[in-house]
């Protein structure tokens, strides 16, 4: 049986990667709205990163006995007042995550479950790309418009595609 404030930080984690979703869907039809369609498939790949991460989070919580409390899931709260306000947000919001991965792997430790921390790495690394990829995202950003060449990246963004993650949980 696990640690029962493991287990509630777990289910908490599974409704902040679906919230994360939600917020990639937002930024994501802010783009296509305004005919970024480049930028809309790269937060479209995200939503479908988070997703994944909710589902591997309750596949590990089946794999352990337990289950998940499906709890409402927040509407996104940022206001977005140009184009470069979501890759902003992107980041501080994976900075966020971040923590929240840290505190989740140290209750692991805490409560001596070195199964669901090492479960947990894989997050941990994750994220070491998310935050990597939301900074570069700025940059290339940042480049293009001092370039005038918001269009050609928008077009390099396009032919990005969601990949399975690396990280399986077989439950049965």
């Amino acid at each position: 049986m696990m640690d029962r404030h493991l287990k509630e930080l777990l289910n908490d984690q599974f409704n902040k990667e679906l919230y994360s979703a939600y917020l990639y869907m937002d930024f994501a039809d802010y783009y296509h709205a305004r005919g970024l369609h480049g930028f809309g498939n790269w937060y479209d790949v995200q939503v479908q990163e988070e997703r994944d991460h909710a589902m591997l989070i309750r596949a590990w919580m089946l794999k352990c006995g337990e289950t998940i409390e499906l709890l409402p899931i927040a509407k996104p709260d940022k206001t977005i007042t140009g184009n470069a306000d979501p890759l902003h947000f992107a980041l501080a919001h994976e900075q966020y995550v971040t923590g929240l991965i840290h505190t989740l792997h140290a209750a692991a430790e805490a409560a001596g479950d070195a199964d669901t921390a090492a479960f947990l790495n894989w997050f941990v690394n994750e994220q070491v790309e998310e935050e990597e990829n939301a900074t570069t995202m700025i940059t290339h950003y940042d480049r293009a418009v001092a370039a005038d060449s918001l269009e050609l990246l928008d077009i390099t963004l396009k032919h990005r595609r969601w990949k399975a993650p690396s990280l399986t949980v077989d439950v049965y």
